[in-house]
């Protein structure tokens, strides 16, 4: 399985800077995806996500784009849609074209050069990268910063990065991609065990167990600074109303895996995207989708390396 990309039409490149730890993600649709958003943390950052409204006239996006750097790494947004709108892709309106492209962002200014953002320059690229092989993960596009585990700071956080998981039922699938940025920590549903997170110590590999901490009195360090985004998408026929449904069912996913999750600390949020004309039900899409999000968070942090000081699991041997 390939992630996100074994649902046909569906390109991903990354863009990263290993140097700064920041970096970004395009995930581009061919002929365009239908879209919803499901949002739950209490400080996100964002660009354009009310065309994944029901409401909104725009039937389709062409693209969805994560990145580092804040609100500043919104600009990446800017140059997935150069690149798509110089290829003509978008809505046509008059003798114009207009590229949609919702975006989201995850605070990794606290590891690597906090001075240095994801750019246009850095979107076009990662759009131009775009591509339909296998998804690559660990600490690279919008994960390249990504931490887990701050109740206690940055000095007894871990790595984490970009993971992606595919769910099969005969013929239909839900696959995701997740940048896992959480406040908390990650636990493993199918064990019940914490993989990464807060540690005991600066020096220490052992788990301290956030939500137990807290329930002592411990109080989080990095208000704000933390952002878990996830993309699910189908190869099942749904409408705005659907993919609405499915981003709201894909967020219990995070629920089974981050502990504490959807924290005033945290921007959370789940997109999803129909491509395909399979017919399924959308209660066992949600499952699936649930399903694939807690798989991916649990790949996004076993498969990302040590960086910037903080540890991670990818470089244990």
């Amino acid at each position: 399985m390939k992630g996100l990309t074994d649902i046909p039409g569906i390109r991903v490149g990354h863009a990263s800077d290993f140097d700064a730890l920041t970096g970004c993600t395009a995930i581009l649709f061919d002929g365009g995806a239908v879209g919803g958003i499901d949002v739950r943390g209490s400080a996100t950052g964002s660009a354009e996500l009310d065309v994944l409204s029901p409401l909104h006239v725009d039937a389709q996006v062409d693209a969805i784009v994560l990145a580092g750097g804040s609100a500043y790494g919104l600009e990446a947004a800017a140059g997935v849609r150069k690149f798509l709108g110089a290829r003509g892709v978008g809505v046509k309106v008059g003798a114009h074209v207009v590229p949609i492209v919702p975006a989201a962002i995850l605070f990794d200014l606290g590891i690597g050069k906090g001075s240095v953002h994801p750019t246009r320059e850095m979107g076009e690229a990662a759009a131009a990268a775009a591509a339909p092989e296998a998804v690559k993960e660990g600490a690279v596009g919008a994960g390249t910063g990504a931490t887990v585990g701050k109740l206690f700071g940055m000095a007894q956080a871990m790595k984490s990065g970009i993971g992606s998981a595919t769910v099969a039922a005969g013929v239909v699938r839900v696959c995701s991609l997740v940048a896992v940025n959480a406040f908390g920590d990650v636990r493993d549903p199918a064990t019940g065990k914490l993989v990464a997170g807060t540690r005991q110590g600066p020096a220490s590999m052992e788990l301290a167990d956030s939500a137990e901490q807290m329930k002592l009195g411990a109080r989080g360090e990095f208000i704000r600074h933390n952002t878990t985004l996830a993309v699910v998408a189908t190869n099942a026929r749904l409408t705005k109303v659907g993919t609405t449904k499915l981003a709201q069912l894909a967020a219990l996913g995070m629920a089974r895996t981050i502990s504490p999750v959807n924290t005033m600390f945290d921007g959370d949020m789940v997109f999803a995207l129909s491509k395909g004309d399979q017919e399924a039900d959308i209660d066992m899409l949600g499952v699936m989708a649930a399903e694939a999000v807690a798989q991916a968070i649990v790949r996004a942090v076993r498969l990302a390396p040590t960086l910037g000081g903080v540890p991670g699991l990818g470089s244990r041997k």
